[in-house]
């Protein structure tokens, strides 16, 4: 007995269009992977979808995969993750469910959850995911002996981050403790945390993380580079399997201290590199003390790469900055110290008269309205001032 262990597939969840049929060509792949493995049952541990409900077609292309499982005697089991739960519990996995897709295994009444048993013997039992790490207080006040009590082969599924395990990100965030899982599981099917993981404790058994289907975002892919999920025999045997994105990711991270800089190792990386089907990230960090973050010409490099074959470019600028001006305490009055901060700043802007203008800057946006002045012209009247003193017209 073989079974497939997915979670966090998010299925549409990418607002760019090329990555959002990503999504749905990787959990086609997966399909055909587990029909090949002639695996007995296949779990998805929350998060199937991105969203409660999702559009038609992204609903429409699930339910075609999860026919193909039906037609080959395959079973389904699935928990709510926290992006595809509803309080109200109307979501498209209901849908699925009704069309005898699949079956949700959170059967939770009164605290107490319900097995669900597979033609191959397997017992299956979940919890459900919520926003925000609410199911943490559900597994405190979930009734354990039936579960725990049970003989057989046992499958808990859950999608919520643990204690114990955690990634560093999560590290200030409080989580659900493994402890509060029912124990005498053979296998804790996890989802929600976006990384690889499987660990064996005392008392309770093998709990794993898979991965999530497709990276999620710019730092997934970056970091993670492809999408994953698993195969496991009767004895708990885990066999991660990688799907590719594409042909593959490069990640690029550039970094300088002027614009003119970074904009010539990245036309190198351009120049040096074949992007031929590939997804691509490039990161652009730094501190500038020369030009304008406007000067880095991401864009124009965007394009160039797209135009070398890449299948998809992502790019962060996120920790690409301006050096910022040193402060400068000084005391004294008001306008002895703006003229001692303009002299010392005096030719980072490079323009003509710099001190007398940026006085009269200073003193035009000192004014105050007039009596009778509305706020509306109060800003013309300024604005209009300030244009004539750069020599500017609108």
């Amino acid at each position: 007995m073989k079974f497939a262990h997915l979670a966090d597939c998010h299925v549409g969840g990418w607002r760019e269009e090329k990555l959002n049929k990503l999504s749905v060509e990787h959990f086609t792949r997966a399909v055909d992977i587990c029909l090949d493995e002639n695996v007995g049952f296949v779990l998805i541990s929350g998060d199937l979808f991105d969203v409660a409900m999702p559009g038609y077609d992204i609903i429409n292309e699930v339910a075609k995969q999860l026919a193909r499982l039906k037609e080959d005697d395959v079973g389904v089991y699935i928990i709510p993750g926290s992006h595809d739960y509803s309080v109200t519990g109307k979501t498209a996995l209901n849908i699925l469910e009704s069309a005898d897709l699949c079956i949700n295994v959170c059967k939770l009444e009164d605290n107490k959850l319900h097995f669900v048993e597979d033609k191959t013997g397997v017992k299956i039992a979940g919890m459900p995911g919520k926003r925000g790490g609410l199911e943490k207080e559900d597994y405190k006040r979930l009734y354990k002996d039936n579960l725990e009590k049970e003989d057989g082969f046992k499958i808990f599924m859950f999608h919520t981050a643990l204690e114990e395990f955690k990634p560093r990100e999560l590290e200030d965030v409080g989580c659900t403790s493994y402890l509060d899982l029912p124990k005498n599981f053979s296998y804790y099917a996890g989802g929600h945390v976006h990384y690889l993981f499987d660990v064996v404790k005392e008392k309770y058994g093998k709990i794993v993380y898979p991965g999530p289907l497709l990276p999620n975002n710019f730092k997934e892919i970056e970091e993670l580079k492809r999408g994953s999920f698993c195969i496991v025999d009767d004895n708990s045997n885990v066999k991660r399997i990688f799907l590719e994105l594409k042909k593959g990711v490069l990640s690029f991270t550039v970094s300088g201290s002027s614009a003119s800089e970074i904009n010539a190792k990245i036309e190198r990386l351009i120049e040096e590199n074949d992007f031929t089907d590939k997804v691509v990230t490039l990161r652009i960090v730094g501190e500038l003390e020369e030009g304008k973050i406007s000067d880095v010409k991401t864009r124009d490099f965007v394009k160039k790469i797209e135009e070398k074959g890449a299948f998809y470019v992502l790019k962060n600028t996120n920790r690409l900055e301006m050096k910022v001006f040193e402060e400068i305490k000084l005391q004294g009055e008001v306008k002895d110290i703006e003229k001692e901060l303009i002299k010392e700043h005096l030719g980072q802007f490079k323009i003509d008269d710099e001190e007398m203008l940026t006085e009269m800057l200073i003193e035009l946006f000192s004014q105050e309205k007039l009596d009778g002045e509305t706020n509306a012209g109060f800003e013309t009247r300024i604005t209009n001032a300030a244009l004539n003193s750069l020599n500017l017209k609108i």
